[in-house]
């Protein structure tokens, strides 16, 4: 069985830029969904909110090392001021800490995990890391009790579902074609369909 590598490589590093660069067309792209909902009110918009945490989350699971999910969501930040033609500090700020809040969920399973309930608890932990930055910047500290508490439920629901649920099942059916084998080592599994 070939053995696994602790640090990152070179196409690690590449692949997970890759994924950034496309997460930060579909993060500019997304600004459109979130500002078609935002008249409706009632914090309807925060159900789009965790779109921006996908990237960190689809990059760990395809390149489950540490760092890489610090790097995706960074460069996808990154990424998405390039885009805007402006270079935007809170947006960099807060992908550099989004990353953070997953780094942290998937060390604290070592590494070791891609389940379900890994990548819902990363989406989650970067929609919460995103609220004391909310609060720096003065987005929150003037919303009314109700307010707040419905904007915090339904972004944590995003995180949890965008930023968790659909990264899981997107990289389930990139795996299935084979693709993202390519960047893990073969398991006991691979080999016995040998």
């Amino acid at each position: 069985m070939r053995s696994k590598r602790k640090g990152l490589t070179l196409s690690d590093i590449l692949v997970t830029v890759l994924i950034s660069v496309i997460f930060a067309v579909i993060y500019n792209l997304w600004w459109v969904a979130y500002y078609t909902v935002q008249p409706l009110g009632l914090h309807l918009d925060q159900l789009m909110y965790g779109m921006w945490f996908a990237a960190a989350v689809v990059a760990y699971l395809i390149i489950p090392k540490m760092g890489i999910a610090l790097i995706a969501e960074f460069a996808a930040g990154a990424g998405e001021t390039i885009i805007m033609g402006r270079f935007d500090i809170p947006t960099i700020i807060y992908a550099l800490l989004q990353g953070l809040a997953c780094e942290i969920v998937f060390a604290i399973f070592k590494y070791q995990s891609r389940a379900f309930m890994v990548s819902v608890l990363a989406g989650m932990a970067a929609a919460i890391i995103s609220f004391p930055v909310d609060w720096y910047y003065g987005y929150l500290n003037e919303v009314a009790a109700w307010n707040l508490i419905s904007l915090i439920i339904f972004r944590l629901l995003s995180g949890a579902v965008l930023a968790g649920v659909f990264p899981y099942y997107l990289v389930k059916a990139l795996d299935k074609t084979g693709v993202t084998k390519l960047f893990r080592p073969a398991s006991k599994e691979d080999y016995d369909a040998l």
